[in-house]
């Protein structure tokens, strides 16, 4: 059985990916997670015991990282600080994760000559233009727009400087946004359903016309694991779903499928430097790799979505209420900015 250790499995997408390779594959896994506010661990109560073990810890710790990827043939690296907003306020903490922990993980594999995978977004790409017909790909050149985004794409370059200076096993991957389950209430479509079920009226930067490239959770997971099988090394893929709609016609589908008027939401001033639209070609995956996703049907993964966080109010209720404390000062340090 192969040893799969994968960082930030109790967030999001790791978590996801974590339950993926339970269900696909014969592998052992192991979850490294700081468990932030971001990491749950009770998104990974179902695992199974005898292949799965979850260690408590930071990336950024190099004695841990480094006793950890001795033991394991594969790292899949998810763990980050990925929270827009957050960045914007506090970017120490982006730095220490995201580019120092990843550094860590380089020295690492490079030492114990381990297989790696690095999960990056799209945002390093900075944004197009609403009216333009140009997507991402592989050669786009990066242009970060928020400490974010900046600090993922200093991780990019750190993983291919190692390729090509020290020779390390690695491929990346940069996905569009991710919905479905497990995710953090901070988050746009999670925080737009929770609202609704918490009977919290729903609130939309701008002007709601920010486009952004939907994909359903699960169909990154088998992306990846693709990538995993067949990717080579040194080289980066695209993960994309052609999911492309705006903010606006998003909250407004939530709103209706849950059978509220489609105008029932609160309009509030935009965030800084709040990029207008991501679009990803992933051409290369599906033409070189064989990938194709499932959810083609954004309405349908939706719906589920929504049905998930019904059924799992015990799981993000605990973190309800400080998010939206968190946004409201947020907002009011935004609106005496302004008013100043």
């Amino acid at each position: 059985m192969k040893k799969i250790l994968i960082t930030g499995g109790a967030g999001f997408i790791g978590a996801n990916f974590a339950h993926h390779l339970m269900r696909h594959s014969d592998c052992v896994v192991t979850v490294l997670d700081k468990l932030t506010y971001a990491g749950n661990s009770a998104s990974l109560e179902k695992l199974p015991r005898n292949r799965s073990t979850l260690v408590i810890g930071d990336i950024a710790n190099a004695a841990l990282v480094d006793e950890l990827v001795g033991s394991h043939d594969t790292v899949v690296h998810f763990a980050a600080e990925s929270h827009n907003d957050n960045s914007l306020r506090d970017p120490a903490a982006f730095i220490r994760t995201n580019v120092v922990g990843t550094y860590e993980l380089l020295e690492a594999v490079r030492k114990h000559g381990v297989r790696l995978h690095h999960i990056s977004t799209d945002e390093v790409y900075g944004d197009l233009e609403l009216d333009d017909p140009q997507r991402f790909t592989e050669t786009t050149p990066y242009q970060p727009s928020s400490p974010y985004s900046a600090t993922k794409a200093s991780s990019d370059l750190l993983v291919k400087a190692w390729v090509r200076s020290f020779g390390v096993n690695a491929t990346l991957s940069n996905c569009s946004n991710n919905y479905g389950p497990f995710q953090h209430v901070e988050k746009f479509i999670p925080r737009q359903i929770t609202n609704v079920l918490s009977g919290i009226k729903p609130k939309l930067y701008g002007t709601g016309k920010n486009v952004r490239d939907w994909i359903h959770v699960a169909d990154h997971s088998s992306a990846v694991q693709r990538i995993l099988e067949a990717g080579e090394s040194g080289r980066t893929y695209l993960i994309g779903a052609d999911g492309e709609r705006n903010n606006l016609s998003v909250l407004q589908q939530i709103l209706e499928l849950m059978g509220r008027p489609n105008n029932e939401f609160d309009w509030i001033s935009d965030r800084p430097g709040h990029d207008l639209r991501y679009a990803i070609d992933a051409t290369v995956l599906r033409e070189e790799l064989g990938w194709k996703p499932e959810y083609q049907d954004f309405t349908a993964g939706l719906a589920s979505t929504i049905d998930w966080y019904k059924e799992h109010r015990r799981w993000w209720a605990p973190s309800k209420q400080a998010t939206e404390n968190m946004y409201a000062l947020h907002e009011a340090r935004a609106s005496e900015a302004i008013g100043s």
